[in-house]
């Protein structure tokens, strides 16, 4: 009995099985009818379909035409306009010029490099850990493929990002010449933050200190001045 039971269910799962497997088939084999054309020939699509609603190739727009839609959006523009501001006041200052070799650190889409190309600098290298050409170019922050006292002014607004904030201003420091200017943008802070970040500056002094609007938030940009090498 308990063998004429046991080959009784074996048949009816076998049954479930084959049911299921031609049902799932004949949904993978047919488009969904929301997915076809008004134009499309009446003759049933039976091709393999990439994507639940996909009756036609995608069309993959190239980098420049990518980087060129995404430029002319209003959400980059308004960043972009922000950094531009920002950087002028540097300008005013006398600390960047047409020639200065500047750097930005962790320089996301590129907003930072962009904005200081608008303003007349030639010479702008920007890093990030995922490039973005051609603004943006892949490096560690931490680690810089740069040798030392190549850039006259350094540039992050993610050192509060840092997985090792001592070592992403180490970097930053050293790639910066003797004389030349580093320059954070962090959230809005008072004294003893900014003491605290000062400290992390071995070879450098702070020599401006100033609450600023960066992307429609308050920050506070520090300006540090790089000295000697300890001896």
């Amino acid at each position: 009995m308990e063998r004429n039971v046991e080959k009784m269910l074996n048949r009816v799962s076998v049954v479930f099985i084959s049911i299921g497997t031609v049902l799932m088939v004949i949904m993978i084999l047919q488009t969904p009818k929301t997915c076809i054309s008004p134009e499309a020939p009446s003759k049933p699509h039976t091709h393999f379909p990439r994507s639940t609603c996909d009756s036609s190739p995608r069309q993959h727009l190239p980098l420049p035409k990518k980087n060129a839609r995404l430029w002319s959006s209003k959400a980059w523009k308004s960043r972009l306009s922000s950094f531009s501001n920002y950087f002028l006041r540097f300008r005013d200052l006398g600390l960047l010029q047409n020639h200065t070799k500047a750097l930005c650190l962790s320089a996301g889409a590129g907003h930072a490099p962009m904005a200081l190309s608008n303003i007349g600098l030639s010479d702008v290298t920007a890093v990030e850990l995922v490039d973005s050409i051609p603004l943006v170019k892949r490096a560690d922050p931490h680690n810089l493929p740069f040798f030392d006292g190549v850039f006259d002014f350094a540039f992050t607004a993610h050192l509060a990002e840092a997985l090792f904030p001592w070592r992403f201003v180490e970097e930053m420091e050293r790639t910066v010449r003797r004389g030349g200017f580093c320059v954070v943008a962090v959230d809005e802070c008072g004294g003893d933050d900014v003491r605290d970040i000062a400290r992390l500056f071995h070879n450098s002094k702070v020599v401006d200190v100033a609450n600023v609007t960066l992307e429609g938030s308050k920050r506070t940009s520090i300006l540090f001045k790089v000295q000697d090498s300890p001896t």
